[in-house]
């Protein structure tokens, strides 16, 4: 868990880091989008990656290489010119930490209680990202700049190399279909499902979250404000992710979804419309913030519900990270100038695309004879 928190960290604090970097000119407000979906979407090819090449047996050379060649693009960050070279630099970080939140998710998923143990993976993490973020905002950022960030980072991302004696040895290989009676027959479609639902999720979140700080200048907040409204929003998501922990056995997860799917919505829309000006900016900040992270322990009990093999569970952070990379991508093709509102009305319809693939039961293709009894 701590080797997967350090390879997310970046994601946490990319608000106030992106920001920074905006307000020094070292990236447009364009090249925001680009920047944070080239990072983010590496991180999910690396997770597809570390699956499909399944290192199974090579967990902590995995990690030291991955780690170390991760301190060395954080330190190289600062001395990229322009939009390009910087997404280029993130994007490749964004690989490496993908094989870090690869072995996280591998061992996850073996455990015995997997939407538990994601669960509260998200809230070591996040609160991970907590504490870096408002050491940035606070202190970091106002006295040595943006580019003092990519040497903290640099500093956190060697701590694997410190904890591989804690981390596996090896792994098992998944249970295949044929062991998996519960699993649905032909089950790739119902498979699809979770992981469909995850990307626009996701895909809603990170087109506003991505642009968190200069929503928060448009709706009246000074430079320091909205940052610490985007660090106190990472310890709302640390209390949603654990009550999401605590009632992800209670709770329908297609239900809780739907739901979540619609405050997402509600919030991008009320954003967008100019209605969150002032002080009204901060709850609905933290209201998408715990929301974010109750949700995410659902994602994965989803999952299992509808892919008992796991395989989509294995998949789930790819189309986690994916969604939060195709929200930036999308929301850039929309801001204008130093107007970012369109950011929140992607998010919001990001959200309403969701809801039919939560709500509507997908076919499922009849078993081939002999199978599924």
């Amino acid at each position: 868990m701590a080797t997967g928190s350090v390879a997310l960290l970046m994601l946490g604090v990319q608000p106030i880091v992106l920001g920074e970097m905006l307000s020094a000119g070292r990236v447009s407000l364009e090249g925001v989008g680009m920047v944070a979906m080239a990072e983010i979407v590496a991180l999910g090819l690396g997770v597809l990656w570390g699956d499909r090449l399944a290192w199974l047996s090579r967990v902590r050379p995995l990690c030291v290489a991955a780690a170390l060649g991760t301190v060395g693009l954080n330190l190289l960050t600062p001395w990229c010119e322009g939009d390009g070279a910087l997404a280029g630099v993130r994007l490749a970080a964004g690989l490496l930490e993908g094989l870090l939140l690869w072995v996280t998710t591998a061992v996850i998923v073996r455990s015995a209680q997997p939407a538990r143990m994601a669960g509260v993976f998200f809230v070591v993490q996040t609160a991970a990202q907590a504490l870096l973020g408002l050491v940035l905002a606070r202190w970091v950022l106002p006295a040595h700049g943006w580019a003092a960030a990519f040497t903290w980072l640099a500093v956190a991302s060697a701590w694997p190399v410190l904890l591989w004696p804690g981390l596996p040895r090896a792994l098992p290989p998944l249970a295949s279909p044929a062991r998996a009676p519960a699993q649905a027959a032909g089950g790739a479609r119902p498979a699809q499902r979770p992981l469909l639902a995850a990307f626009l999720l996701m895909g809603s979140l990170g087109a506003f979250w991505a642009y968190a700080e200069p929503l928060g200048l448009g709706a009246g907040l000074d430079g320091p404000t909205s940052q610490t409204v985007i660090a106190m929003a990472l310890v709302a998501q640390i209390v949603g992710g654990t009550l999401g922990t605590a009632l992800v056995r209670r709770l329908p997860a297609a239900g809780t979804l739907v739901v979540s799917a619609l405050v997402l919505g509600a919030i991008g829309w009320w954003v967008s419309a100019g209605l969150a000006t002032g002080d009204r900016f901060f709850p609905l900040c933290m209201v998408f913030a715990f929301t974010w992270l109750f949700m995410a322990p659902f994602h994965t009990a989803f999952a299992f519900a509808e892919d008992r093999t796991g395989r989509a569970a294995s998949l789930m952070p790819a189309a986690q990270l994916i969604g939060s990379a195709a929200g930036p991508l999308v929301a850039s093709l929309f801001v204008e100038g130093d107007d970012a509102g369109r950011a929140a009305l992607v998010c919001a319809l990001f959200a309403a695309a969701a809801l039919p693939v939560l709500l509507l039961r997908w076919p499922v293709p009849a078993a081939p004879a002999g199978q599924g009894r």
